[in-house]
């Protein structure tokens, strides 16, 4: 399953455990225990974007995916402009 995570000052559905920066996120429709599952790699993402940084500095400022695309061209290539899939939250 691929998440485009986007950080957010507003209302976060996911947290940075080591600076606390929140993002939001957009994924295609799956089932809750799908989402839940990537939680875990969206978190441990977040974590390795602190190998440079220990800040907030230390993420990415455009949207992301995690993991990295593999997936549809066309879905990368919508990332890459800012614009994000429906949300399936």
């Amino acid at each position: 399953m691929q998440v485009l995570c986007k950080a957010t000052n507003g209302n976060a559905e996911t947290h940075c455990c080591i600076c606390g920066l929140g993002f939001v996120m957009f994924w295609d429709r799956q089932s809750r225990n799908e989402r839940v599952a990537a939680l875990h790699e969206i978190q441990e993402t977040l974590r390795l974007h602190h190998r440079s940084a220990p800040g907030p500095e230390a993420h990415p400022t455009a949207n992301f995916p995690v993991p990295d695309w593999s997936g549809l061209t066309e879905l990368a290539s919508a990332a890459q402009f800012g614009l994000t899939p429906s949300s399936g939250i």
